[in-house]
Order: C-alpha cells, then structure tokens, then sequence
C-alpha cells in the first residue's frame, strides 16, 4: 500500500513540475495563495518544477526499487515545503480560509503521507514494518 501512496504522490509532483514548467503563469493564477506571495517569477516558479519533477522522480524510483533512501530523499521537498507554509499560515495569523484549506488539502496532507509512507518502505527494509 506505501508504494502506491508514493506513486500517487510522484505523479501529482510530476503533474505539477510539468505544469509549473509548460503554463507558469497558469499555475501562478490559478494557485490559492500564490499570488499573494508577491509578483510572477518566471524563473522561480521554474527552478520549483524543477525540484517537483525530481521529487517525484527520487519518490517513484524508491517505490519502484524499493529503496527507501531514494523515497525519503524525495519525500524530504515536500515536507520542507510543508514547514515553510506552516510558517506562512502563522505569520498570517493562523487563517481559516480558502489559502489555509488548499494548504492542508494540496501541501500539509501529501507531504506529510509521503514522509510516512517512505518511512514504512525503511521500516520494511529493515524487516519492522507492518
């Protein structure tokens, strides 16, 4: 089951390295809460798809090899990502608004059920997992 989880999370990551990369402006519209973090960067939201695509890449290889060193690598963007919009929400005083759900639905949950899943494919390789 921690395997699908990771492919699922790998292809929405490449999903949205491939958007970022081919209709930025899109993706910078179309994002709650993006736009509020200042103006359009073509090269930011580019260098970004860039560490998505290779996220996704190292989580679906850990999946696919199972080689959990490779899916927590992976893993390990999302989640950095994940404590950087805690901090946002925080510094926006803890919010409870269209910006704050997407955050959750869209960054907090994925990224943290990636971390575990990657986890349990170490937990696994150790022979204590499920």
């Amino acid at each position: 089951m921690w395997k699908i989880i990771l492919y699922v999370l790998a292809v929405l990551a490449g999903i949205n390295a491939l958007i970022m990369w081919f209709a930025p402006m899109f993706w910078y519209e179309t994002v709650p809460g993006v736009a509020m973090m200042g103006p359009f960067n073509l090269h930011f939201v580019r260098d970004i798809a860039l560490v998505f695509l290779f996220s996704g890449g190292a989580m679906a290889y850990g999946a696919a090899k199972d080689n959990a060193t490779a899916a927590i690598a992976g893993a390990a963007w999302p989640v950095m990502h994940a404590v950087f919009h805690i901090q946002i929400w925080m510094a926006r005083g803890f919010p409870f608004d269209e910006v704050a759900l997407s955050n959750l639905a869209a960054i907090q949950a994925p990224s943290w059920l990636g971390l575990y899943a990657a986890w349990q494919l170490l937990k696994q390789a150790r022979g204590t997992g499920q």
